[in-house]
């Protein structure tokens, strides 16, 4: 049986892309052919000018079998993320679910995870650079109003870094809060694609974060409605091998446990 779940997606990729059924519809045919019951659109915040929830509400109509969700990803930009934090906390109530993520290191005006900074942050000290990381998520989180982190390692996108003892002992602290704010984080497979060609989390994250009883969402983190449940047949095989039986899923926010098979 497929996989239930894809709740990290970018229908409008990196522009701004007025949600229309032109742009959506292939979205949610592709998830019914991948066999999927539940997708989030969760477009970055800075493209939030795109995003309509009454053609969500349109989509939903149309194809009554798939269960859509009205999401957004809340990054650390520090040139939008205000304004995209005031937009979540507006439209909180037609929201489904938020993701939070750090896409920013502090002081660096650019993303750290273009793929063509491999060569510079290769040369980084990267357990700093991952401190700083951490404590992007943990202000992410002191704000308030997300569910769920996606690609919680992120900082490993380079597939540079191999630190002496792995990536828990970088990443405990963070886990700890995660716990005990009652968030879920995604296990994602756009890792694979990346130059570290792993998916986000790493193994040993998943298994701390299971001892911590953290819930886990499914995502491809998908560019085009082509990318949507990529690798999927590979997931279903790494969520076997680790146990997992069970996975998050949202609406308006309340979260629910669902089976995977």
């Amino acid at each position: 049986m497929p996989l239930p779940i894809d709740y990290h997606m970018h229908p409008q990729a990196h522009s701004i892309k007025p949600y229309t059924p032109e742009l959506l519809q292939p979205w949610a045919e592709t998830a019914r052919a991948k066999g999927l019951k539940e997708i989030a659109f969760t477009d970055h915040d800075r493209y939030r000018e795109g995003v309509d929830f009454d053609q969500i509400d349109a989509l939903r109509e149309a194809n009554p079998d798939v269960k859509i969700l009205a999401g957004i990803e809340l990054d650390n930009d520090p040139v939008t993320g205000k304004a995209g934090r005031l937009w979540v906390e507006e439209n909180w109530d037609r929201l489904d679910f938020v993701l939070g993520s750090a896409h920013y290191l502090p002081g660096d005006p650019e993303m750290f995870d273009q793929v063509s900074r491999k060569d510079e942050f290769a040369k980084r000290d990267l357990a700093a650079d991952c401190a700083l990381y951490v404590r992007e998520l943990e202000g992410m989180m002191d704000r308030g109003g997300i569910d769920a982190l996606s690609h919680l390692d992120l900082i490993k996108i380079h597939g540079v870094w191999h630190p002496e003892g792995g990536l828990p002992p970088h990443f405990e602290s963070l886990l700890q809060r995660i716990a005990r704010d009652g968030l879920a984080i995604e296990i994602s497979t756009a890792g694979w694609r990346k130059p570290v060609g792993e998916q986000y989390p790493q193994v040993d994250l998943i298994r701390r974060a299971r001892q911590l009883g953290i819930p886990f969402t499914l995502a491809s983190d998908a560019h085009s409605h082509a990318q949507l449940a990529e690798e999927y047949e590979r997931l279903a095989g790494l969520l076997k091998q680790l146990g997992i039986s069970e996975v998050a899923a949202y609406e308006k926010h309340q979260r629910r446990i669902i089976p995977i098979t």
